[in-house]
């Protein structure tokens, strides 16, 4: 998905971000102008929407970069400043973004150490460092710390860098190559990004609902209901059994959802979604593990599901079909009287 042009994309972003301290080291010479220019658009738009910016680059850099920064009436301090300097807070605070020279390698301790100090959401390096791959050369997407391991597929300097960064307390350290078109805005503005993001906090988790995700909820789940003759659920029914259903987040923002109901010896997994825009990412595979599991913590030894278009999913997932007359008697009368002509799926979780 472009996001450069998806503005519903970015728009959920704008809340996230605004207010954060985003520090943004650039290999600004080695790229040509109109690489140049498009970053300096990513930069202003990123300001626009309330980021606080800071930018590292070599000094002799800065006042190309000044002179691109103009043009866009990009609010910036006119001097460049060292990562040591004090007061350097106060320049943000008061709505401008400031260059700090880059004096040796990319993500230098110093540029770790400003980060950590002004509480820096995000240390994003546009460089030409090697992409951070995984057993079979694909791009690894996201890298939590705790998985990092100095193997012979990452081994560059700039990335032990980045886990030292994380390790000192910058939450996301994400390393880009700044050759890529748009590069910046499709990682920021997307849950799936198109470079190599280092985290400390969780960037996927599963969790139970609360009351204000409710219509969020409901609102993912219309297509289905629409689409697929889902029985349509109403605020209050959701309410009233609030602790069967769960939701997906992704960098903060819910993608799916599911539940689980619970009857004498099994479950059934339901309200399984994921949003339009996340199809085809496994989300809905780890959500029905995760539901599977959350079965299997209650002493539940087998769970069922009902679907009249999903059948292929839920058999790759290890699924067999079953007779629905062997479904809980509720069940099997709720889904008669419903006229609904689902399948129904068993799997033992024990």
């Amino acid at each position: 998905m472009d996001l450069t042009s998806d503005i519903r994309g970015l728009l959920q972003y704008v809340p996230l971000f605004r207010g954060k301290v985003f520090v943004i080291e650039i290999d600004w010479l080695s790229v040509n102008d109109a690489v140049k220019a498009e970053i300096m658009m990513d930069l202003a738009a990123l300001q626009s929407v309330g980021v606080k910016l800071v930018i590292s680059m070599l000094a002799d850099q800065a006042q190309d970069f000044y002179d691109y920064s103009a043009e866009l009436e990009f609010r910036v301090s006119s001097s460049v400043r060292s990562c040591k300097e004090d007061g350097l807070e106060e320049l943000l605070e008061r709505g401008q973004a400031f260059v700090v020279s880059r004096e040796s390698d990319f993500i230098s301790d110093p540029l770790i150490a400003l980060s950590k100090s002004l509480h820096a959401a995000k240390l994003i390096c546009l460089s030409s460092v090697p992409k951070v791959l995984d057993e079979v050369g694909d791009v690894v997407k996201f890298m939590h710390i705790s998985e990092f391991t100095e193997n012979a597929s990452v081994i560059h300097p700039t990335q032990l860098q980045a886990v030292k960064a994380c390790q000192a307390g910058v939450p996301r350290v994400h390393l880009l190559d700044v050759s890529q078109q748009g590069v910046l805005i499709n990682e920021l503005f997307s849950s799936e990004g198109v470079g190599t993001m280092f985290y400390t906090d969780s960037y996927r988790a599963i969790r139970q609902v609360a009351e204000e995700d409710i219509s969020e909820m409901l609102g993912m789940m219309g297509r289905s209901v629409r689409n697929t003759h889902l029985v349509p659920r109403t605020f209050e029914d959701v309410k009233n059994n609030i602790e069967a259903y769960y939701v997906m987040e992704v960098d903060d923002n819910v993608v799916g959802c599911g539940a689980l109901y619970e009857y004498r010896d099994c479950a059934e997994v339901a309200c399984l979604y994921v949003k339009q825009s996340h199809e085809g990412t496994g989300y809905g595979a780890s959500m029905v593990q995760f539901l599977e599991e959350k079965a299997k913590s209650k002493n539940i030894t087998d769970v069922f599901a009902l679907s009249n278009r999903a059948a292929d999913f839920f058999i790759s997932v290890g699924y067999a079909e079953m007779n629905i007359q062997d479904l809980p008697p509720e069940r099997f009368k709720r889904l008669i009287e419903s006229g609904r002509e689902s399948r129904a799926f068993k799997k033992s979780v024990i």
